[in-house]
């Protein structure tokens, strides 16, 4: 019988089991050590950021706009003109029906601050526009239709008939563009585009669902 192995072995001194816990325990310090620096750069990177001022937001939505064209109308004015010539011995006539286009625009260089209200208690944003702006019509002469009356008309009168209508239907376009009906539909979808221009950019910028009020210069405030 081996009697070295029956004898009792010394027991390890507290310092030496003190360094052996501190090595086993070691490994999870490290462990622990980079998971609190992983959660710690996760917050960094994916952390709730301030949302900002709606009414910056809009305004920076308004900038790259600048001027929108909100609305159009086709309009063929039908107008008339006459000419004289040899002390009124020659005459003629010419009708004509002119196809023109008149475009409804908002300057939205001139949205600033005070045309924008934020209620953050509603999440409501109010803007007021500037008045339409109706552009000048656009006249669509290669499609215009031309009656002339008269037994000699001279290239020097038609000339001055075709002239004539031109201003005639000019004119008379910028009478039809004011029509309440037009203008009403050309606000309609200037509040409509508005709304669109709005809503996105200020999704984007966290602020989620916002009510929307647009209203123009010279109406009550609708939705």
């Amino acid at each position: 019988m081996d009697l070295d192995r029956l004898t009792p072995q010394p027991l390890p001194s507290a310092p030496a089991a003190k360094a052996r816990w501190r090595l086993a325990l070691l490994p999870w310090l490290l462990f622990l050590c980079a998971a609190a620096s992983a959660v710690w750069l996760a917050w960094q990177i994916w952390r709730p950021t301030s949302i900002g001022d709606p009414l910056a937001t809009s305004l920076v939505a308004f900038e790259k706009q600048d001027r929108l064209t909100v609305f159009s109308a086709e309009l063929a004015p039908v107008v008339a003109s006459d000419d004289s010539r040899l002390f009124g011995l020659v005459t003629s006539r010419q009708v004509a029906v002119i196809p023109t286009r008149v475009d409804y625009a908002i300057d939205l260089g001139k949205v600033g601050r005070d045309r924008m209200r934020w209620d953050a208690a509603s999440r409501t944003l109010t803007v007021r526009l500037p008045a339409l702006e109706v552009t000048r019509p656009n006249l669509d002469e290669a499609r215009a239709q031309y009656l002339r009356e008269g037994v000699w008309i001279t290239r020097a009168a038609q000339d001055k008939l075709t002239r004539d209508n031109t201003k005639l239907a000019e004119r008379l376009a910028v009478e039809q563009a004011a029509n309440p009906v037009l203008l009403g539909l050309a606000r309609t979808a200037a509040k409509d585009a508005i709304r669109q221009n709005l809503a996105i950019p200020l999704q984007v910028a966290g602020f989620g669902n916002v009510k929307l009020l647009v209203s123009i210069d010279g109406e009550t405030a609708k939705p």
